[in-house]
């Protein structure tokens, strides 16, 4: 297709991408695809071509692209107030409206959120309010936190620090000091191939008591987990990984914070994953499914526990000194109201949990047998195929080898399926959107087979 404007060009003179090649872009050695248009589970680029995201972007559009509902919300809202700010007092019907639905859906121990931008400043703001509390209650040497290794929680100083892969460390001079990593609940990934799954579980456990013994429960604040790992593997927990782990910082009195932008409104089947696997937290971190990402807005869900602490605290001190110009701005909260109440209306939890199911199934039974196929599994509305050099040895892939992102890469140019190549490991990644339907199941599951079919044969 002619195209009679410069954008390509001012693309790649003008725009910095992130998570990109920075070189090979701007030499043009990398593809560029301008986006256009979406609708349902399918986005089109200028040039014509529709591809089904098996990735909802970035497991964010949940439900789903181009619903009017939400467009019109956001039109509305901007007419009668684009902008006023959140501090001191002021607030908009939106952002009262949408924290009194989030915490409707929240479990029933939560008691205020605050609203941010996105899911790293959320995280941010997790670990001040973490600091804070632990000041107010007389504990100021009770500051590091604990987080797992893949785990993946921002790519801010702090919040990068908490993500527990290579890529957001090497060259930042991160993790800072403040930040302390455990074992990653990866059951395929274990060490010993012989251990159970409830002694794998153990193990986690037994890592995590001497990581508390050697840092000093005395020194730590907090553990932060995603109730499924997502960037790291897309890595359900093993069972009774999370009632063994809270039990360990109930022990210590240590904070739980559960990351639950990826699981966050249904992408589990449930509505939080705090409530699909029994965890009790502190802290709960809300993004991407807030708004389905059409606009841009993150929350933190603070506990009865904490948010009496957190009184006291501006009862001694004064206000207290957290906001963003942009925190619960009206435009963000009319998107996710109106996400919210179509995410019910349109029953999509329980799609996501039905046709999730589906579509891992289907996965299992159409690639389970392959001799480079080394584990296939999800919950839900999430789904992950790794790959591996010998099966039976469980042997990995030279990672210069890219066989993740040369499958990924197939997908697309086969069959117009959009999966993501995840940064550590062999792992292809699906998150489609909550209105996903069998057929289109299907679809994902036919082009997987296909491009790994002709890239390992």
């Amino acid at each position: 297709m002619l195209h009679n404007d410069q954008l390509e060009q001012w693309d790649r003179e003008n725009f910095f991408h992130p998570s990109t090649h920075l070189a090979e872009f701007a030499r043009g050695n990398l593809p560029q695809r301008l986006i256009k248009s979406g609708s349902g589970c399918y986005i089109e680029d200028r040039d014509g071509n529709r591809m089904l995201d098996a990735f909802a972007g970035l497991y964010c559009v949940n439900v789903g692209y181009g619903r009017p509902e939400i467009a019109e919300a956001i039109a509305d809202q901007a007419k009668e107030l684009a902008y006023y700010h959140s501090y001191v007092g002021h607030g908009t019907e939106a952002s009262i409206t949408l924290a009194k639905m989030v915490l409707d859906r929240a479990p029933d121990h939560m008691s205020k959120v605050y609203f941010g931008l996105s899911g790293s400043d959320a995280n941010e703001t997790n670990i001040k309010l973490i600091w804070y509390y632990n000041n107010i209650r007389g504990r100021p040497e009770k500051k590091k936190i604990i987080s797992r290794w893949r785990g993946y929680h921002g790519s801010g100083l702090m919040t990068g620090s908490l993500t527990g892969l290579e890529l957001f460390h090497k060259k930042f001079d991160l993790p800072l000091a403040q930040v302390t990593h455990t074992v990653a609940p990866d059951y395929f990934r274990r060490d010993d191939l012989a251990q159970s799954e409830s002694a794998f579980v153990a193990h986690c456990v037994a890592e995590l008591e001497a990581q508390i013994a050697n840092e000093g429960a005395e020194t730590i604040a907090a553990f932060i987990g995603e109730p499924v790992l997502g960037t790291g593997g897309i890595v359900p927990p093993p069972a009774g990984y999370w009632p063994a782990i809270q039990a360990v910082l109930d022990k210590h009195d240590i904070l739980l914070i559960a990351d639950e932008v990826v699981t966050g409104f249904g992408r589990l089947g449930s509505m939080f994953g705090s409530d699909h696997y029994g965890m009790r937290p502190d802290l709960i971190t809300i993004a991407k499914g807030l708004t389905s990402a059409y606009a841009p807005l993150s929350g933190s869900i603070v506990s009865d526990k904490m948010w009496k602490v957190l009184e006291q605290g501006t009862d001694e001190n004064g206000p207290i000194g957290h906001g963003w110009t942009y925190s619960a701005h009206p435009i963000g909260a009319a998107a996710g109201v109106a996400n919210l109440q179509l995410i019910d209306t349109l029953n999509l939890v329980e799609n996501a949990g039905s046709v999730g199911t589906y579509l891992n199934d289907a996965m299992k039974t159409a690639l389970g047998d392959h001799p480079n196929v080394g584990d296939i599994r999800g919950e839900g509305m999430i789904c992950a195929v790794e790959l591996v050099s010998d099966k039976d040895s469980r042997t990995f892939f030279d990672a210069a080898d890219k066989i993740g992102p040369q499958i990924a890469a197939k997908m697309l140019e086969q069959s117009n399926v959009i999966a993501r190549a995840m940064p550590q490991g062999d792992i292809i990644g699906f998150a489609p959107p909550f209105c996903l339907t069998r057929e289109e199941a299907d679809t994902v599951v036919a082009a997987t087979l296909r491009a790994v079919t002709s890239v390992l044969g």
